[in-house]
């Protein structure tokens, strides 16, 4: 198995990174290599900046306007676009809904729903998880009643990503009791401004509300906004969730954040001590090792063989070295590793007179991703999920 780019890749690559380069804002580029907070134009700006250019949706066939890049394409696009300092693009319109309306939905739905998606104009949302119900998916309680023409929706989605600037969310509901959990659970896109909906944001431990409850009290949902079948949603849901899992492992992102760890033990004068430089260099291996697995996922999908499934795995170890990572930045740091008081920061009082500003923000990323061994699937599940895939 050959690991290594062509050179029609490599100059691929370069087009991507002249690209890049000349059209992401300095300001924004700025705000990322330093972990610095991201507002809801920040992210959306950069969508629309490729939306514009038919990028957003860089995972996209050609028949529903994307560029119809192979899996290398893709890989390298992101990679880039992850060393260059662009925000990760909100993978719940083009990376999650987008491909299940597209493999599911009808002609009318993909016409009414996919524009907005490609050209970032409209925010999704995802609503999956429940109070009792996050990795145990099949067991979700919110329920959706076929009135005519219409749904009527009523429970609660939790742990709602950046749900508060939501337009429209894609959620798991229940339209049957009968038989097996799986089989009673629809597939539903409901406008957020329907009345009845109410978002409550959750204040996280780094201070931000990062994610949110979403309520639903006798919303009224048009039947046709039912993708494919109902009661097949599990089946749906399933489709999705390998694009999710898959996305999660995040290694160009990890990439660039083991660079910023190598700046910021240099800069607090660590870099030195051969002890930290082991802990840098275990570190390094095993995120070599996370893109070595992903490269032979796309030379599989490249050579046409079967893709190994190892969606699972990938969500395991990509989530662990994230907060690897972000450990190691804080031992770096020491007591300047501070919990950040954004107002403060933003008045001067957390800059280089209390401490190195690039230290300001560790402690609220460091706290932000513990949940990443949570979210997606718990990794207690994957690794069960993992043993039966690959011992039986």
């Amino acid at each position: 198995m050959d690991l290594a780019f062509t050179p029609e890749e490599q100059a691929f690559r370069e087009e991507i990174r002249a690209w890049v380069g000349a059209n992401l804002p300095a300001e924004l580029s700025h705000k990322v290599h330093n972990a610095l907070h991201l507002t809801r134009d920040d992210m959306q700006g950069w969508a629309k900046i490729l939306g514009k250019k038919g990028w957003l949706g860089h995972a996209w066939p050609k028949e529903f306007g994307g560029p119809g890049w192979n899996s290398i394409q893709k890989h390298l696009f992101e990679e880039e676009c992850a060393m260059a300092g662009a925000p990760r693009v909100v993978p719940f319109g083009p990376v999650m809904v987008a491909p299940v309306i597209m493999a599911f939905g009808n002609a009318e739905q993909q016409q009414r729903f996919l524009p907005g998606i490609a050209d970032g104009s409209v925010w999704w949302s995802q609503g999956y998880s429940e109070p009792g119900s996050g990795s145990d998916l099949a067991s979700v309680k919110t329920k959706a009643e076929r009135q005519g023409d219409k749904y009527i929706v009523n429970g609660q989605k939790t742990w709602t990503t950046l749900g508060q600037y939501g337009e429209w969310i894609f959620c798991l509901v229940r339209t049957s009791t009968e038989g097996k959990p799986q089989t009673g659970i629809s597939f539903l896109l409901i406008d957020m401004k329907s009345p009845g909906v109410t978002v409550r944001p959750i204040v996280l431990l780094d201070g931000e509300a990062e994610v949110n409850e979403v309520f639903f009290d006798n919303v009224e949902v048009p039947a046709n906004n039912l993708i494919g079948e109902e009661n097949k949603g599990w089946n749906y849901a399933k489709h999705l969730l390998a694009h999710e899992r898959t996305n999660l492992a995040d290694v160009n992102r990890t990439k660039r954040e083991l660079e910023r760890l190598k700046r910021i033990a240099k800069a607090e004068g660590v870099y030195t001590d051969i002890r930290f430089r082991d802990e840098i260099a275990k570190l390094e291996v095993d995120v070599i090792a996370l893109e070595m697995l992903v490269l032979r996922v796309l030379a599989a999908e490249k050579s046409g063989k079967q893709s190994l499934d190892i969606a699972g795995l990938l969500k395991i170890r990509g989530s662990e070295i994230q907060q690897r990572y972000a450990e190691l930045m804080m031992l770096a740091a020491g007591p300047f590793a501070l919990p950040l008081v954004r107002e403060a920061m933003e008045a001067g009082w957390q800059g280089d007179a209390v401490g190195a500003v690039h230290c300001a923000p560790l402690a609220s990323q460091y706290f932000n991703l513990r949940k990443t061994t949570i979210y997606g699937g718990s990794n207690e599940v994957q690794r069960n999920i993992v043993s039966q895939v690959v011992l039986g």
